[in-house]
């Protein structure tokens, strides 16, 4: 088992997300304005994700009543077995669950699952009302009956990403952006992120990619896949706006150590722009979800997909990798890893 190198909280270690997983969490989606003019394809590509969760692991669900429940029942009951799926009434203002869920960590020698509930502002405000969101994670936790630390600052699950070993990943567009917490530095950023994910190397990358309405959250950009190794994207066309924010990144990466050793960084390619009534959308092959025994791939139906697929393949040999088709989900500004949160098993 991985255990912290050197953790500022020796009682706390958030897992990577390819530890064992009792559950994955969603919001099932019902708000037609986050995606205008493609609703009609989001539901049924979640349908195909949660069956392919269900295969290995429980599938939670938050809907908002009994009559939302019975129409995902009726989505789901020809993909996955019933008992696979666990229902919450636990209503949201919208679906992005990796967000305004609460992120799980382990304490006490990783026998107790506790749920870190950090304030929620809808990433600066953006997307009013929100009062639905902001209570989600008290309310989760409360469901599964494990203990909650509420935290009085604004972090979202989408802007950290750890190898469960002691290192963090976020980037300076999110965390010191002024609409999130204002009032705090880098410095005290980082003391909340030592303390309340077990780790003690944080590693600072710079911008997102273009129409990344989270002001730049790492899982679009770069994701642990193993405790020294990452992959990131890259755009090779110069004349894109994503080339100069991603290759700087890439140049932050690789000189990045981890425990004192070099960081493996393996790249992935970013797909062919897409747009939605001419607003270009943050289309990322780095918005994947690792679960139990599969890797749940957001494709776009272009050439891109198959390279993608081949680089995740090989970091994950144990896991089957789902190609999802996401140029719905996207239409809502974000993909597969954005629409879940997992449950790490306790010892």
């Amino acid at each position: 088992m991985e255990k912290p190198l050197n953790p500022a909280n020796p009682s706390t270690r958030m897992p990577p997300e390819w530890a064992p997983h009792t559950a994955t969490w969603l919001s099932w989606p019902h708000n037609r304005d986050t995606w205008p003019g493609c609703f009609d394809g989001v539901e049924p590509a979640m349908a195909e994700a949660a069956a392919a969760l269900a295969e290995t692991e429980l599938v939670y669900v938050n809907v908002l009543d009994a009559e939302h429940e019975a129409h995902v029942r009726r989505l789901l009951a020809p993909l996955a077995p019933a008992d696979r799926i666990r229902y919450f009434h636990i209503p949201t203002n919208d679906a992005w669950v990796r967000d305004h869920g609460p992120i799980f960590v382990l304490r006490d020698g990783d026998a107790a699952l506790t749920a870190l509930d950090f304030e929620y502002n809808a990433w600066g405000g953006k997307y009013p009302p929100f009062d639905l969101d902001r209570v989600a994670a008290a309310r989760m936790a409360e469901a599964i009956g494990v203990p909650r630390i509420p935290y009085g600052i604004v972090l979202e699950g989408g802007s950290i990403d750890v190898n469960g070993a002691g290192a963090l990943l976020t980037t300076e567009q999110c965390l010191l952006n002024p609409n999130r917490n204002p009032t705090l530095t880098r410095t005290e950023i980082e003391a909340v992120l030592r303390a309340a994910f077990g780790v003690d190397e944080i590693v600072w990358l710079g911008d997102g990619i273009v129409g990344d309405d989270t002001d730049g959250h790492i899982d679009d950009l770069t994701r642990f896949v193993a405790e020294r190794k990452v992959v990131t994207v890259v755009e090779p066309n110069a004349a894109d706006p994503n080339h100069g924010p991603l290759a700087e990144n890439l140049e932050r990466l690789r000189a990045v150590t981890i425990g004192g050793k070099p960081l493996e960084v393996l790249e992935l390619p970013m797909p062919e722009p897409l747009y939605n009534a001419g607003e270009r959308l943050p289309a990322s092959y780095a918005n994947f979800y690792i679960a139990n025994e599969q890797v749940l791939l957001p494709v776009f139906k272009c050439a891109q997909d198959d390279i993608a697929r081949d680089v995740l393949a090989a970091c994950f040999p144990g896991r089957r990798v789902v190609p999802i088709d996401c140029r719905a989900l996207v239409g809502g500004l974000g993909a597969l890893h954005c629409l879940t949160q997992q449950v790490p098993a306790a010892v």
